[in-house]
């Protein structure tokens, strides 16, 4: 018991000096409700981490906290901010690293008149019932926008469980979208992310390992030695497996070659190996490109960070160069980069709402070009002093 909360204690009791009792008492009542006040205001800004050991402390507060949101994919379309992002929802299936708890059935799209604007939800706008080839786990989409036209690229399991990626297309930025009955031939694996270069250039960038089963094609054909996520993947020496890139047709539903690698060098020229899990890609990949530099990020899964390597084509290779983002709070760490009214934005997700590893929130931050072409490292969540 503090001091004034004792004060209190002993004027009831008849403790004190008779004549001063109730002064004191209502004055010792009123700084116990403003400590009140302003522990109240702290707890909304921290939250207790699973150990106990102090709170968190988070560098920005959740854009939508209506409904669980992932992945978040952010354009500007025309003057607004238009966010794509996963729709998290309550799952039983078994928590592992398959992914089989990512349990998505469809997609949301989100918009701000600017980064500080309310976030408007337009609602559902394409489900795994409106496509004819998909039968579960709709997770990270992208949308890119040509002639008018937009479109939602999605990865998704077929009927034989293998991760395809597919597209829809709407005559609005906020849909509804209707789906091609076939997902995109020669496609395979998640997380498409379109990168729009020059006027008329698309690539997309795509690939995910373990649960994104991209270690299982390999050969280039899907093969799969075990139902492990982790029995396909090359030795610790061996060169990771990259991301793939393809240049996207004009109609914007096919590739126009063949896919390639997405290779990722260290600083003396060699393929990232696949034991080195602070760098090798994961996931969620991006490009960006600013001053002439094209900025491709992604995460690293296991060692929960967003990182990111530079090079002079949209094809590569990337030189590995730094931690873009450092873990949140949560499992996985998915993003997107965008510029909004001459400042960079960084879209992230973390597990702030809920603490479940497939219960997300998307967020989003400002991101610094430092003069030497680095991006300076954002640190998304800390630990309080007290």
């Amino acid at each position: 018991m503090n001091v004034v909360k004792k004060y209190i204690v002993n004027t009831l009791l008849g403790n004190t000096v008779p004549c001063h009792r109730l002064f004191v008492l209502l004055f010792a009542m009123t700084v116990i409700a403003c400590n009140g006040e302003r522990e109240d205001e702290a707890k909304a800004k921290t939250k207790t981490n699973p150990a106990g050991s102090s709170p968190l402390i988070f560098l920005n507060e959740p854009l939508i906290k209506s409904t669980f949101t992932a992945d978040p994919s952010a354009h500007v379309f025309g003057d607004k901010i238009y966010i794509y992002p996963s729709h998290d929802v309550e799952s039983h299936a078994v928590e592992d690293d398959t992914g089989g708890h990512f349990n998505m059935e469809d997609y949301h799209v989100y918009s701000m008149e600017s980064p500080d604007a309310e976030v408007i939800d337009h609602g559902k706008v394409l489900g795994v019932a409106d496509v004819p080839w998909a039968k579960r786990q709709m997770w990270a989409p992208d949308a890119a926008e040509r002639a008018g036209k937009y479109y939602l690229y999605f990865p998704a399991k077929d009927t034989a469980d293998i991760f395809r990626i597919g597209v829809a297309v709407s005559t609005s930025p906020t849909g509804p979208f209707k789906p091609m009955d076939e997902p995109i031939p020669g496609s395979f694996s998640i997380d498409p992310a379109v990168y729009k270069d020059n006027a008329s250039d698309y690539y997309m960038y795509w690939g995910g390992i373990w649960g994104g089963q991209l270690q299982k094609w390999r050969t280039g054909v899907y093969h799969s030695t075990s139902d492990s996520p982790y029995a396909d993947e090359p030795a610790g020496h061996e060169p990771a497996i990259s991301p793939k890139v393809a240049k996207l047709s004009e109609d914007m539903t096919t590739f126009s070659e063949t896919p390639r690698d997405v290779v990722i060098l260290g600083a003396d020229g060699e393929p990232i190996k696949a034991g080195d899990h602070e760098r090798r890609f994961f996931e969620a990949a991006w490009m960006h490109k600013h001053e002439g530099t094209y900025y491709f990020s992604y995460s690293t899964g296991d060692t929960h960070k967003i990182v990111y390597a530079t090079g002079d084509s949209p094809y590569g290779p990337f030189t590995y160069k730094g931690v873009l983002l450092a873990p949140v709070q949560g499992w996985t760490n998915h993003h997107s980069i965008v510029k909004v009214r001459n400042q960079w934005y960084l879209f992230y997700h973390d597990t702030q709402l809920s603490g479940k590893t497939h219960l997300r929130n998307i967020k989003m931050t400002p991101l610094e070009h430092l003069d030497n072409g680095d991006i300076a490292t954002i640190y998304p969540v800390s630990h309080s002093i007290n």
